[in-house]
């Protein structure tokens, strides 16, 4: 799983959360560094945050999707226009969740993650 988030105490919060899940997490607060990691490694699961410096989620999301079709997104933000939300879908989003979110609701779109990438890899 790969975290991307400018501000570090979410990157951290989520990270200690799925990795006591038992996930395998990389956090990434510089999103030009995480664009530059995705175009060497594909990750079946993204959480990244929707505005950024640099690379925003819109563009890790349509990096993401290029290099792995199946990859699911979820992009997490303070901005939630419906504008902006139907781009994201349109792009190949897996969720858009407006901050702030209980954890638990991220977990369950995880879950939720979890289980279409099960079906699709056994089916």
């Amino acid at each position: 799983m790969m975290i991307i988030d400018d501000e570090p105490i979410v990157g951290r919060r989520l990270s200690r959360m799925f990795e006591r899940d038992g996930y395998e997490v990389e956090t990434f607060i510089d999103s030009e560094a995480a664009a530059r990691e995705l175009e060497n490694r594909t990750y079946e699961i993204i959480i990244t945050d929707l505005k950024m410096q640099n690379v925003d989620g819109i563009r890790i999301l349509e990096t993401a999707v290029e290099k792995n079709p199946d990859v699911k997104v979820i992009i997490i933000t303070g901005f939630g226009r419906k504008e902006t939300a139907k781009e994201a879908f349109r792009k190949g989003a897996f969720a858009f969740i407006i901050k702030p979110f209980r954890f638990e609701e991220l977990r369950q779109v995880i879950r939720k993650a979890e289980k279409e990438i099960r079906n699709f890899s056994s089916g």
